[in-house]
């Protein structure tokens, strides 16, 4: 069979697909130029209206207009296309697994996605994720196959198209699906106090039916929609269906202006974190549209539930921007909490593509985008902890399912590169608490430091910035300690614990076994960086460990700043954890009262109650009783109320106590007096300086018996 009469077999294929509008994959293995050239064939011989070849190098001299590197691929969300190249490179190692999860929710019913790799591809790359990948598309019935030996390529099995029954009627004009015009109409309607979710599976058009909504609320008159998502990649889809909708408006960078002057304005989740928390969005009225919901943290989803009246989250329950799923099951607790009269609305038709489509199914096994947790276990049951053989649990498909699918449920934001990380990444370990073989509670640790004493110099200049080692190189960089980067680190990437299996203790029994299992490696610190939440902070508190630096600007997709904690593991880590933490307590004072004015006190009352408070002098307790039961200006005594407040925090006063750490606002970030009052809900600073000398006459009475 010629090369033609094999592409025309291949294109045969895809048109019994499109008259089903299915999409498919062919899989080409073997030398690189050979495969090249099928691939080349294929584009050069089929109807392409949109085509994309994915490649690290520069693709064959067809597709060199249409070539797209990996790291991009996020710029075509929102768009379309009908045909995919990924070139896995000579060696296969090229294979980007977020590049092929977002792009192949771009392709449209007809489409075809052709995977170039080596020939014994997880034998070439030397990876377990690769040779997993390699099995699964080896096993799978819905995949052509063309190896290099191959004069043709090999078809899957695919009857005739039966006659099925028709797509229901859709009355929206600018939706698609019944599901989608649903969305549409519930978005358009918003109720103060009425929040509203909606989930889907990629590919649904849930962020087009934001868009379409969009459209519809300008149109009756709305002045201002706010629009947030973990980037602005994610709403393409949002702006363009929009601008289809209005095309008497205009784009005006992340925001759309229509021409009755109505905007809708994206704002990345940090700069809408700081907002609020100035006070600056929210009021009656006002509107929030979250996209990808999944992937910022809950807490600030519950601050923004609390300061926009009526607000809609959005969110995917299986894909590469994060679990719906664990949305869920963090976030259904608030929202029944304060906003009882909440709404959900699924979208489960697809848009793209027609149900049961194979490729999304393959593409779902191959990324693990539909992870579920394993069955919980009866808190009777014994747990053992074990750690994890990486080759062993590659070649587990079941069990590194149910592995992953906890990973993904506890975190906000997990992509499928985290996946090829847990298998392949060097100094990377996998430790579970598990029964019966179902696991309940899993970490993940990766080793740091270790370097000489030049390099480490290197990497505290910041001239070298070696990859995989984070807590180290931050601590260098950031806390001017050398020590870290030649000290052996092991950081906890991520910790999860089955949702019905919280609050038992999981979590602690498995970083004990971790805190165990470091001091029998030599490792000098186990440590941990994760965005600085009250709630998160006090787990890793009660357990230990401490803070030794603080992020100074929110983080851009979590709108969280980045914390670091570490215990010591080590006579060695001991003594240089004494001194990581002395500077950041030395250093938290300052930083609160400038660069984290803004922090939450919550969070500010939480680090400063670390370490032993400062005993009260004569003078200090006169000071105190002077603003207390006085009528001394409280400012006048700052320093005696800053050590009042810490000796109350370290001797276990409540961090989460409002008045306490609104006191921690006033004190040590100097909050205005506006701020205060909303916080306290009283009138004006009359009333802030009342519920202040309130406050500390209270923890006067507590620090009685120093």
């Amino acid at each position: 069979m010629t090369r033609v009469e094999a592409v025309g077999t291949l294109l045969h294929w895809t048109d019994q697909l499109a008259r089903r509008r299915w999409r498919g994959l062919a899989w080409l293995t073997g030398e690189a130029t050979t495969v090249r050239a099928r691939a080349a064939a294929v584009w050069k011989d089929g109807d392409w209206r949109a085509p994309c070849w994915v490649a690290a190098a520069s693709p064959p001299a067809e597709a060199a207009a249409h070539w797209l590197p990996p790291a991009k691929a996020r710029t075509r969300l929102g768009g379309e296309h009908d045909l995919l190249v990924f070139d896995a490179g000579e060696a296969g190692d090229a294979f980007d697994p977020d590049a092929f999860g977002a792009l192949t929710g771009t392709l449209r019913a007809g489409g075809l996605v052709l995977l170039l790799t080596p020939r014994a591809w997880g034998a070439a790359s030397g990876s377990y994720y690769l040779a997993r990948l390699e099995r699964l598309l080896a096993d799978s019935l819905a995949v052509a196959r063309w190896p290099a030996a191959a004069a043709a390529p090999r078809l899957p099995p695919l009857v005739a198209p039966t006659v099925t029954e028709s797509a229901p009627t859709v009355d929206d004009p600018a939706c698609l699906t019944v599901d989608q015009a649903a969305a549409v109409a519930r978005l358009v309607k918003l109720k103060r106090r009425r929040p509203l979710v909606l989930t889907a599976d990629r590919g649904r058009g849930k962020t087009a039916a934001l868009g379409i909504a969009c459209a519809r609320l300008l149109a009756a008159g709305e002045r201002l929609i706010r629009v947030t998502a973990p980037r602005p990649a994610a709403v393409a889809a949002l702006f363009e269906r929009l601008a289809a909708l209005r095309a008497d408006g205009r784009r005006e960078g992340n925001a759309f202006v229509d021409a009755g002057g109505g905007r809708v304005h994206f704002l990345a989740p940090d700069e809408l974190a700081d907002l609020a928390e100035q006070g600056e969005v929210g009021g009656a009225g006002s509107l929030l549209l979250v996209d990808e919901a999944a992937a910022i943290p809950a807490a600030l989803l519950g601050a923004w539930l609390a300061a926009f009246p009526r607000i809609a989250f959005a969110t995917t329950v299986h894909g590469y921007e994060g679990s719906g799923r664990g949305f869920a099951l963090r976030f259904r607790t608030r929202l029944e909490r304060l906003t009882p009269a909440w709404r959900e609305c699924h979208l489960a038709a697809p848009v793209r593509w027609a149900a049961g489509d194979p490729l999304e199914r393959l593409v779902d096994t191959l990324l693990l985008l539909d992870a579920e947790p394993p069955p919980a276990v009866a808190a009777t049951t014994p747990l053992a902890w074990s750690p994890g053989s990486r080759a062993a649990l590659a070649a587990d498909e079941a069990r590194l399912r149910a592995l992953f699918g906890l990973l993904v449920q506890a975190h906000y934001r997990t992509a499928p590169t985290d996946l090829w990380r847990l298998l392949d990444a060097p100094e990377v370990g996998v430790s579970t608490l598990a029964s019966d073989g179902e696991p309940q509670a899993v970490a993940v640790c990766g080793d740091e430091g270790g370097f000489a004493a030049a390099l480490a110099e290197r990497v505290a200049r910041g001239e070298r910035r070696p990859p995989g080692h984070l807590l180290a190189q931050s601590l260098a960089a950031h806390a001017g300690s050398r020590e870290a980067l030649m000290a052996r680190v092991r950081r906890v990437q991520r910790i999860a614990v089955h949702p019905e299996r919280r609050r038992e203790g999981l979590g602690r029994r498995l970083l004990e076994a971790e805190r165990a299992a470091a001091r029998g490696d030599g490792i000098d610190l186990l440590g941990a960086s994760f965005g600085a939440e009250p709630g998160l902070l006090a787990f890793w508190q009660a357990l230990g460990f401490r803070t030794v630096r603080l992020g100074l600007s929110r983080e851009t997709a979590s709108g969280e700043h980045a914390l670091m904690v570490v215990a010591p593991t080590s006579a060695h880590g001991e003594r240089l954890a004494v001194d990581l933490i002395a500077r950041f307590r030395r250093l938290l004072p300052a930083l609160l009262a400038f660069e984290l004015r803004e922090l939450a006190p919550e969070v500010a009352a939480r680090l400063l109650a670390e370490g032993d408070g400062p005993r009260l002098t004569a003078a200090d307790r006169c000071d105190c009783v002077d603003v207390a039961f006085g009528r001394r200006e409280p400012a006048t005594a700052r320093p005696a109320l800053q050590a009042l407040l810490r000796r109350h925090l370290a001797s276990g006063g409540d961090a989460d106590d409002t008045e306490v750490s609104t006191l921690v606002a006033w004190a040590f970030q100097g909050r205005d007096t506006t701020w205060l009052a909303t916080r306290l809900a009283v009138a004006g600073r009359r009333g802030v300086m009342a519920r202040l000398r309130e406050g500390v006459a209270r923890l006067l009475d507590t620090a009685a018996a120093d």
